[in-house]
């Protein structure tokens, strides 16, 4: 979330930001953050006063005691049980002037760096660079969901009858497409520089709350009742939750995971092609890279993260695009974020394979992630993220653009770890 100096010492900057964001009533809600601050503040000062003044008359009794003016050592009492007694009403009152402000600070996104062009949504994006492959099929050529079907590699029906739509069951050769593009995305990381991390794919509220994911995402995340856990929707949560209320040394940082993850969304219905197939689902395989880093070194972070991924898609000879995404069409928490997409050749259309995110402060400041400098001081973090890569849509992208009268051959990067060259 946003830091109280940060609305407080760049108030019209910070509005600006969310506007570009289209953040509804962005200057009413950033007066109220002011105003709920110096309620907060105020009263804190109230009771520090308080306090310091029931001290002093308690070193007083003691010394009225001694010299024998019990009268007044009484008056004294008086005072401070009537100052106690005000002290529990402060109290309350600063508790909740606290909780409101944080309650509004939640609800307020992140603020999008000068670079973040303008714009709605999706067609306002601005496009960074094409790469890739240029692919020719064949003139019957079929879509994912078809390939799959000729081949028998996933079984979307299956997964309606176990679970429901949206819950695909992979099997045979389409299994092992699966785990060899786990294990390329994992070993590709790791020579990268990134530790692998196991984490759970459950986690709890404060962990949503730390990365941004609650409360502005809760009706997205299958929900646990009985336990109040939430099924991630990407291994983000609970890996920069590991140094929630952490306090880095700086020699440590940059900080460098990646995790691969089942995750679970609870996307909003829709119908027809642009949710075929792989092309929007429930649950899903997904390889997600995360750094925490220092604010001077993020965007170098940043940049390396991007390129790692561009390097990923070249490696899987498939044409992409870079995005920089418009204000209109940031997640919540980003402060700058480029998506990649690749292009289905059979489909006509470009699929969103990774969002590559700079958050700045905005998770550390809900996480209390801190590094300590040379000076002693402690500093909040900047943490990062991307999907390195996500599973569905590349493989919707390998099997369509990779068709061919004998089969669908597989990329040559992907075939020591398949076992196998071609799908036929």
């Amino acid at each position: 979330m946003l830091t109280i100096k940060q609305i407080t010492e760049n108030t019209d900057a910070v509005i600006r930001g969310l506007e570009k964001k289209h953040f509804k009533d962005a200057t009413a809600t950033i007066a109220k953050v002011i105003e709920v601050n110096d309620k907060r503040r105020n009263t804190q000062n109230e009771l520090d006063k308080n306090l310091a003044e029931v001290n002093s008359l308690s070193r007083t009794i003691g010394q009225l005691m001694k010299e024998g003016k019990k009268e007044e050592a009484e008056t004294a009492r008086i005072c401070v049980a009537e100052l106690k007694e005000g002290n529990k009403a402060l109290d309350t009152a600063m508790t909740d002037a606290a909780t409101e402000l944080q309650n509004l600070l939640y609800t307020i996104p992140n603020v999008p760096y000068d670079e973040v062009p303008e714009g709605v949504g999706a067609e306002d994006n601005v496009v960074e660079k094409i790469g890739g492959m240029e692919t020719e099929l064949p003139k019957d050529a079929l879509p994912h969901w078809e390939l799959a079907k000729k081949y028998d590699l996933i079984d979307f029906d299956l997964g309606v009858k176990i679970t429901g739509a949206g819950f695909p069951v992979y099997k045979g050769k389409g299994a092992q497409l699966q785990r060899a593009l786990i294990n390329f995305f994992l070993d590709e990381a790791r020579k990268s520089g990134y530790m692998e991390i196991m984490p759970p794919t459950v986690v709890n509220a404060a962990s949503g709350y730390g990365t941004g994911q609650l409360p502005d995402k809760e009706g997205q995340m299958y929900h646990c009742e009985v336990d109040d856990l939430y099924l991630i929707p990407t291994a983000e949560v609970p890996v920069t939750n590991i140094y929630r209320d952490v306090i880095l040394d700086e020699k440590q940082l940059p900080i460098m995971n990646c995790a691969y993850t089942q995750c679970f969304r609870r996307e909003a219905g829709s119908y027809g092609k642009d949710v075929r197939g792989l092309n929007r689902l429930h649950e899903f395989s997904k390889v997600e890279l995360v750094r925490i880093d220092k604010p001077e070194h993020s965007r170098q972070s940043h940049q390396e993260m991007l390129n790692h991924v561009e390097g990923l898609l070249q490696k899987l000879e498939l044409p992409y695009r870079i995005l920089r995404l418009c204000g209109g069409d940031m997640s919540f928490t980003a402060a700058l974020c480029f998506d990649f997409e690749v292009y289905s050749e059979a489909q006509k259309r470009w699929l969103e394979v990774s969002s590559v995110s700079n958050f700045d402060t905005y998770q550390a400041n809900r996480l209390k992630c801190r590094y300590r400098s040379g000076e002693k001081k402690t500093e909040l973090c900047h943490t990062l993220n991307g999907s390195a890569l996500a599973l569905p849509r590349i493989v919707a992208a390998l099997l369509e653009n990779n068709q061919t009268p004998e089969g669908i051959k597989i990329p040559k990067a992907l075939v020591p770890y398949c076992g196998f060259e071609m799908i036929d």
